[in-house]
């Protein structure tokens, strides 16, 4: 059930077996139910007081039902036969589908209904994706710190008499930052068989390159911000990737009016001490088995390595940005660069480096992280460290040299 108790929402916790199309997590589902009291902000609950518009989209996950990846300790060494297991997964449709339609309610326009099958059709798993986001949402729009600007807002949502649910969001945007990159790469191949009538303005051509690293910067730091807002308030994303990024322009020359925003929270882990305290039947059962594997036992280790795992996606889709919009179109792709990165070079990003260098295709994206004496490919680096425990916080990610934008 969507609909809540006038004071207060009815939390069902559980674990995800379903992954974003970027597919880097593993995530199991735990049929137990732990019911818990939370502060609820103003939601619409009244399904009368939608008018759903056009189906303009829909998106789906992927189940990945084996997945090997790295451990963290700096004892830690690896066979040719562990770092072939890396690459090696067996992926499979989910079964939960979401569709999105626009639409408005009494006052104002929505963009971005999403629309869970329900349990008739999704099974349990729907119904539990879809409260775990209502609530993970409620519970940060009642902060005592007020509504983030970096996180798409709920404005309610109601359950079909079919058993469908709804959640609807403000209209902040129809573009995700995967629209952006994938617009992006595409220019540069239009701009590549223009050839001689795109090179004689090489001012021109230098601008667009500031636009495009001030535009990625941009849409990087206002992604941060959301995910420490997450963190400050005891929350995972689990989720993260180019496609849960909502923005509200993908022009490079409007990128002063650049507000990111992220969504998809329906596999947002509570790490509050009081949850981790219930067991690991609150939690992701892919997460903690990482956790346990990198040697984080204690509650405050555990804690830790949920953040740091969030820093660690944040990690790829820095590399994905720093990348994708800045080579032509079907050069990379998250998968190609995540194997790139985890398989191949190990998370040296040095030798990763060093093989982006002698291929010119990729010339633009080693210049960018090039910038002040490599402090992109120092901060992702550290980003995507093996070790767990040696990855910054989101807030010191935020401060960094590079995301500051001073020495661009």
């Amino acid at each position: 059930m969507l609909l809540a108790a006038p004071d207060c929402l009815t939390s069902l916790r559980y674990k995800p077996t379903f992954l974003f199309p970027r597919g880097s997590r593993s995530k199991s589902v735990s049929r137990t139910r732990t019911r818990r009291r939370l502060c609820k902000a103003t939601l619409i609950t009244n399904s009368e007081s939608f008018e759903v518009g056009r189906l303009f989209g829909s998106y789906g996950f992927m189940n990945i039902t084996s997945y090997s990846g790295f451990q963290s300790g700096t004892d830690i060494e690896y066979s040719s036969r562990d770092l072939s297991r890396l690459g090696v997964q067996d992926v499979g449709e989910g079964t939960v589908k979401i569709r999105l339609y626009e639409g408005r309610v009494s006052q104002g326009s929505l963009r971005g209904m999403p629309v869970y099958p329900g349990q008739r059709a999704g099974g349990k798993e729907a119904d539990m994706m879809a409260a775990n986001e209502l609530n993970a949402h409620s519970f940060l729009q009642s902060s005592s710190k007020g509504i983030c600007q970096n996180l798409l807002i709920l404005v309610g949502g109601f359950e079909t008499k079919t058993g469908e649910q709804w959640l609807a969001f403000r209209n902040d945007g129809k573009y995700s930052a995967a629209d952006y990159a994938k617009v992006m790469s595409e220019k540069v191949s239009k701009n590549l068989v223009l050839g001689e009538q795109m090179s004689w303005n090489q001012f021109e051509q230098v601008q667009r390159i500031k636009r495009r690293r001030d535009f990625v910067i941009k849409l990087l730091q206002g992604a941060m911000r959301g995910l420490s807002f997450l963190h400050e308030h005891d929350r995972l994303h689990q989720s993260l990737g180019p496609s849960s990024i909502v923005l509200n322009t993908i022009i490079e020359r409007d990128a002063a009016y650049l507000v990111p925003r992220l969504r998809d929270l329906a596999f947002s882990v509570d790490i509050s001490y009081s949850c981790l305290e219930e067991g690991p039947s609150t939690l992701s059962e892919g997460l903690w088995r990482r956790a346990s594997a990198a040697g984080a036992l204690t509650l405050m280790e555990k804690r830790a390595f949920g953040i740091a795992d969030d820093i660690y996606e944040a990690g790829l889709l820095f590399a994905y940005l720093a990348f994708v919009p800045f080579c032509e179109a079907g050069i990379m792709d998250s998968l190609s660069l995540q194997r790139l990165l985890e398989s191949t070079f190990q998370l040296d990003l040095e030798a990763t480096r060093e093989y982006c260098l002698a291929d010119d295709r990729l010339l633009d994206a080693v210049k960018f992280l090039d910038v002040g004496d490599g402090a992109g490919w120092e901060l992702l680096q550290a980003m995507l460290s093996p070790d767990f425990r040696k990855r910054p916080i989101a807030e010191a990610v935020i401060n960094h040299r590079f995301m500051t934008g001073a020495i661009l």
